[in-house]
């Protein structure tokens, strides 16, 4: 997914660290034009940038789609992340520059490796009424960063516990004496779960204490280290926990769960791309503005898409350096 901000922050993310949970808000941001579809964002935000790897959510519906469109994000780019797809509800086409095509459905993980550079488009498909999920990046480490360009699927087997259900997307999780584990490669220890609560449920989950963690709150009500998390809102944990319980309100709950080592790199995020610096930064806009996705043999490549591809905004007139 794209950023699709005309006039996009710049952060250097990777530089907090915080000893108590924090609960971070969601903002809304318009995905395209005037009608567009908005999506709640709570990574990179003011005071919180990054939880392990993690460096971009975006949690969005569910969408009326006839409403909004739905999601039409023509061909654009990123370096030296990766795009984690992850659907409740809808499908949508995803196209990129490796020659992939492949659908978004609820339940499954799209997994695509930016590197050194690629393009990508996504559009809602015509079957869909409803459209429900969350976007997500990581940051590639510096080693890794201009890795060549891949693309995984991977469908985890949901767990049933007692009051729970829980997908395992990336990493593993250990959870009421089982352990769910994604054979899914990452470039730096990550874990990512989608964990649905019945009404009044608790669930205690075993947790790699050298780990953050971040609770995302979809639907219900859902009680996370003594805190209330509200929907759409991210709990931020710090590292330390070897076990986390998770307790469901009258209506039940679904939550996203994040994790990951700190990071414990300074990284540029700008638009759609991740650099070490302004430069990186600056280069990769440079040569995207040249190839606007129609380059089979440059940096970003080319995908088959019926339109054009999106221009990147304007440079501000500074470095790019931390905002807050």
């Amino acid at each position: 997914m794209s950023t699709l901000e005309k006039d996009p922050p710049e952060r250097v993310c990777g530089e907090e660290a915080h000893d108590r949970p924090e609960l971070v808000p969601p903002r809304e941001v318009p995905l395209g034009g005037p009608r567009a579809m908005r999506v709640r964002r709570t990574l990179p935000a003011r005071g919180r940038t990054m939880v392990g790897a993690w460096c971009f959510v975006d949690h969005y519906g569910p969408d009326d789609v006839a409403d909004t469109g739905g999601m039409v994000v023509p061909p654009h780019p990123h370096t030296a992340l990766q795009t984690v797809s992850w659907l409740f509800q809808g499908e949508i086409e995803h196209r990129d520059s490796t020659g992939v095509h492949a659908m978004v459905v609820p339940g499954e993980l799209n997994l695509m490796t930016a590197g050194h550079g690629v393009c990508h488009s996504e559009v809602s498909t015509s079957s869909t009424t409803v459209l429900h999920g969350v976007q997500l990046w990581t940051a590639l480490p510096a080693e890794h960063a201009d890795v060549e360009a891949s693309f995984v699927h991977h469908v985890p087997g949901p767990v049933e516990v007692d009051g729970a259900v829980a997908s395992v997307f990336l990493g593993k999780l250990g959870l009421a004496g089982t352990r769910a584990v994604s054979p899914v490669t990452t470039y730096s220890p990550l874990l990512g779960a989608e964990i649905v609560l019945h009404p009044h449920a608790s669930l205690v989950l075993d947790l790699d204490p050298t780990f953050e963690h971040g609770v995302l709150l979809d639907r219900g009500e859902v009680r996370v280290a003594d805190e209330d998390v509200p929907t759409a809102h991210l709990l931020h944990l710090p590292p330390g926990r070897d076990t986390l319980e998770l307790a469901a309100g009258a209506d039940g709950a679904r939550v996203v769960l994040l994790g990951g080592t700190p990071f414990g790199e300074e990284i540029v995020m700008w638009w759609n791309f991740v650099g070490r610096n302004h430069d990186d930064v600056v280069e990769a806009r440079e040569q995207w503005q040249a190839e606007l996705g129609h380059a089979e043999d440059g940096r970003f490549g080319a995908v088959d898409y019926p339109g054009d591809s999106l221009p990147a905004p304007a440079l501000p007139h500074v470095r790019l350096r931390p905002r807050g």
